[in-house]
Parts: structure tokens; sequence; C-alpha cells
């Protein structure tokens, strides 16, 4: 697969342990990277960012196959493993960089991630209306290395255990046709 064209998709949803789970499951995703973005401040640390001082929201960069998933279908998932019409929220965790926001990295990916938002409240998925915001793409800034992996390399953390695994099992369940064979 030395030609195969990758496209890449930034999501935030949340803690980023949790996405970053979730798509390291998926066909076709070859990469994920939890980082930050969004934000006015360079090179941010975790600290930094949980201080809810630089702009910046939890993400992952999803890199992915489009000859086997589409962009269409990682945003459908993200749809459902997230809470998007809680603002600066998700569950417990509560500040800016919590927010749901889809960072789009050209005109197809944002008439995409817009005409995807319709359809989800649309489908009435959730009860109250979603929030989350679809704004062009900057910069990355990778997470520290613990951040990357995270629930792969810490299951029986507590937080692991009651938040991430609940949103994987649930995912698993509802997107058996999108699992890699070896999840």
């Amino acid at each position: 697969m030395a030609n195969q064209q990758l496209e890449v998709a930034t999501l935030g949803g949340g803690c980023f342990w949790c996405l970053d789970a979730v798509y390291r499951d998926v066909i076709g995703v070859e990469r994920v990277v939890s980082g930050y973005s969004g934000g006015h401040v360079a090179n941010p640390t975790y600290e930094q960012v949980c201080g809810k001082r630089t702009g910046h929201a939890e993400v992952v960069q999803v890199w992915f196959d489009p000859a086997v998933i589409r962009y269409e279908d990682i945003l459908n998932i993200f749809w459902h493993i997230h809470d998007p019409t809680t603002p600066n929220r998700q569950g417990n965790d509560v500040g800016p960089q919590y927010r749901s926001v889809i960072f789009t990295h050209d005109e197809a990916q944002r008439a995409a991630a817009e005409q995807s938002r319709a359809a989800a409240a649309a489908e009435g998925l959730w009860r109250d209306p979603i929030v989350t915001e679809i704004v062009p793409f900057e910069t990355l800034y990778e997470a520290e290395e613990y951040h990357q992996d995270y629930f792969a390399r810490n299951p029986y953390q507590p937080y692991c255990v009651y938040v991430v695994d609940p949103k994987v099992r649930k995912f698993r369940k509802s997107f058996q046709d999108k699992l890699k064979q070896a999840a």
C-alpha cells in the first residue's frame, strides 16, 4: 500500500482518549494522533490546555484510506460516540477543551461536515440541538506521548474503566461492519 492516498479528519468530542480508542478500531484508519487544535497558544502542554486559557480543544487526527472508509462514515461514527449537544462539556469533563468540533481541511470536508451535522439533527439521534462547531483546520499540536493510544496502554485506569471502555463497547456493538478484524 505504498501508493495509497490517505485523507485526514480532525475531530474534537470531549476527552481525546475516547475518540482515540474508538477510531483505532475502525477499518481503513491507518493512524490516530491525539493533540490540541483551535487555540491561540503555540505548542501548549496538557496542563495549559486544561487551564482553559489556550482556546484549544482536545482532538484526534484520524488518517484514513478513503478507498476503505469514507469521510462521511468517519463523521457518522463521530455523531454516535459523543454528545454533540453540550457546549464545552462531555459528561463530567467540563471546559472549552472538551467542546464538540470538526476542523475541516478543505471545502469538500466543510460541505460534508455541514451535511452530516444536518443529517444527524434530522435523524433525531439527540434530543437537544447539536452545537458542534465546524471550523477550518489550522494546526495540530501533538499531545504528549503518554496520551497516545492511552486506553490500550491504561485499560484499568479508573477513567478508562468508567468512561472510555463503555464508549468503545457501544461503538463496537453499533458499528460491527466498520471494525477492524483484530478489534
